[in-house]
């Protein structure tokens, strides 16, 4: 059997998905490709989202029920144990999949199966916001830069755009023994993975065709500063395990900017971030747009600054 033929498993890590699974299911209702399942892990169902899966029938769907949140590095390598296909898909439960999803990672995979090949396939994602203060500001234009940015990327560097949205073979998977355990709190655990794709001499495909809308997005600053600060130590372990992979160590860049950077990353811990944001969400529907767009640009990219300076501070798990 070829993996134009094989099974597709889809594995869904889940922690309060009560409002997403159910908008999640609809768009896998409408693939075009039926020969496929999805294994939903839910890291400890708060929310009722066990009865939301059990109910669904209008396809191959089943859950996997962890008594207590163990992390996304569990959820995955527990789902991807189970799943039964060749052809192994990570989807967040926050993305709103078009109706060739299946189709586009499967035609990737079988495409580099018939030129004698093994690759990682990255489904780029575009967060979509309400229309707030802070989308307005800051959250839109970074929406459509991340996108760009992602259909920019060459051979040797996709691995960086590993997340939401991949897809490898059950062969790459079990050679490379899964997520990373190491990785216990917010990001990087993706990263990691995709780099370790790539340095296995696999290529990181960009399939346009498999894009998905992000539903999942930070609303505002202090949820997007507390990502960038907690993904700023996990960036930190990444460096530290993978010292030849030609990735930075992060610093503040040049000029008047940079300097006003550092200077504030200089000045924050997670408590200092909390505040910082709390004042700039509490500021940007008085303030003109571009100025708005400055001071959250500053604290986001402060936070992660200060996180990746104190690793050891980061306590709490996503």
């Amino acid at each position: 059997m070829t993996l134009n033929d094989s099974l597709v498993s889809v594995v869904v890590p889940s922690r309060g998905g009560a409002a997403t699974l159910p908008r999640l299911f609809d768009t896998f209702a409408q693939q075009n490709d039926p020969n496929f399942e999805v294994v939903v892990v839910l890291d400890g169902d708060i929310d009722g989202s066990r009865a939301i899966v059990d109910a669904e029938q209008r396809f191959n769907v089943s859950a996997l029920e962890f008594p207590e949140n163990r992390g996304r590095v569990a959820a995955l390598n527990a789902g991807f144990a189970q799943a039964r296909g060749e052809i192994l898909v990570r989807c967040d439960d926050d993305l709103l999949l078009p109706a060739g999803f299946i189709a586009a990672h499967r035609a990737a995979h079988a495409k580099a199966e018939a030129e004698g090949r093994s690759v990682g396939v990255v489904g780029p994602t575009f967060n979509v916001y309400e229309d707030t203060p802070y989308a307005r500001a800051y959250g839109r234009g970074t929406a459509d830069a991340a996108l760009a940015h992602a259909y920019a990327q060459g051979s040797e560097t996709a691995w960086q755009l590993w997340a939401a949205n991949c897809s490898e073979t059950r062969d790459t998977f079990d050679e490379l023994g899964g997520y990373d355990t190491d990785y216990r709190h917010y990001g990087w655990e993706d990263v990691d993975h995709g780099y370790r794709v790539h340095a296995s001499g696999r290529e990181i495909v960009v399939c346009k065709d498999a894009q998905a809308d992000h539903l999942g997005a930070a609303p505002d600053t202090l949820s997007r500063a507390l990502r960038a600060y907690h993904s700023g130590a996990a960036r930190h372990l990444f460096l530290e395990k993978h010292p030849q992979s030609g990735l930075k160590v992060a610093k503040p860049g040049p000029g008047i900017w940079g300097r006003a950077v550092g200077v504030t990353a200089r000045l924050l811990n997670e408590k200092g971030t909390k505040a910082l944001s709390r004042a700039v969400d509490a500021l940007l529907p008085l303030l003109p747009a571009a100025i708005g767009r400055k001071m959250v640009a500053l604290t986001v990219e402060a936070a992660g600054l200060a996180g990746n300076r104190r690793p050891s501070n980061v306590k709490e798990r996503f």
